[in-house]
């Protein structure tokens, strides 16, 4: 499949594929993997990502063709999931277990890309998931709603909370399947619209769950992306006035030491950002965040 209707504002899938999801049909797929297993040199049993960037949102799509051709929302999932979005999971299962039996195929796995607010809607799916489909680990993005609220103007929130909702979905199904298996989820640090108390914020939320991230992407402008035009212009999503005094700007992370200390934020058990963050943290008013304690 190609296409999502995510919006999210760091990724420009949805322009260069469409935010129209194009699914292709069960029986090429299942065909592909069979090429797969046959024509593979060392092929071992196991297909290792099946999916992509928008991997549970097969065959998903509006339920009136006419609401979706007339449309002009960015997303079909922020601040909620619009009520006129099909959120059936079904096919995606039915192909999960088509796959699955396919002899000499072992596992078949999905690493990343999945909406889990989606994922939500249908336990069958994810206990369907999480019972045959994570080899271990699966990596997701928590968006913060600090990336779409401050960037497009918006003023609700999706809430964080989603993730804690579906880590409890996940932790259940994976000890009623005998297995130890982990959420990995990746933020982007310096994204435009986020600000110092931001980074602070999501830091001590991955603290309180005793996250340790490895890797941390900072924000890099690509083409397309809606949040590129909003580091250049320093403009949300809104109408702009013809007024400069009178137009919301949007902060936008340029400098590299501020750039660096959003990574560092969300790099908090570093011991090499800890000059950086307790600098910070002074000048921030937190200097009672300093210390080794379970809450700094």
């Amino acid at each position: 499949m190609r296409g999502c209707f995510g919006g999210c504002t760091f990724c420009s899938i949805t322009e260069h594929e469409g935010r129209i999801i194009q699914s292709r049909s069960e029986a090429s797929i299942l065909r592909e993997i069979e090429e797969i297993r046959d024509k593979a040199p060392g092929f071992t049993g196991t297909i290792s990502d099946l999916g992509g960037p928008t991997a549970n949102m097969y065959r998903l799509a509006c339920k009136d063709p006419k609401i979706e051709s007339s449309c002009r929302l960015l997303s079909c999932v922020y601040p909620g999931i619009c009520e006129n979005l099909n959120t059936d999971h079904a096919p995606l299962i039915q192909l999960y277990r088509q796959a699955r039996a396919i002899k000499g195929v072992k596992r078949v796995l999905v690493s990343s890309g999945l909406r889990y607010d989606l994922a939500l809607r249908s336990p069958e799916y994810v206990k369907e998931l999480v019972t045959h489909r994570v080899g271990g680990y699966l990596k997701i993005a928590p968006e913060p709603p600090t990336y779409r609220r401050r960037a497009a103007g918006a003023h609700d929130e999706a809430g964080i909370g989603t993730y804690d909702q579906f880590k409890l979905l996940f932790d259940k199904y994976s000890k009623e399947a005998g297995k130890e298996q982990y959420l990995i989820p990746y933020f982007i640090a310096a994204h435009p619209g986020t600000t110092d108390v931001d980074m602070l914020n999501l830091a001590l939320w991955l603290k309180q769950r005793n996250f340790r991230l490895d890797q941390v992407q900072t924000f890099l402008p690509t083409p397309m992306a809606i949040a590129t035009a909003i580091l250049h212009a320093a403009h949300p999503l809104k109408k702009l006035t013809s007024n400069p005094q009178t137009s919301e700007m949007v902060e936008t992370v340029r400098a590299s030491r501020m750039r660096k200390l959003h990574k560092a934020f969300l790099r908090y058990h570093d011991p090499e950002n800890w000059p950086l963050l307790r600098d910070a943290l002074r000048q921030m008013g937190r200097a009672d965040l300093i210390g080794s304690g379970r809450s700094t």
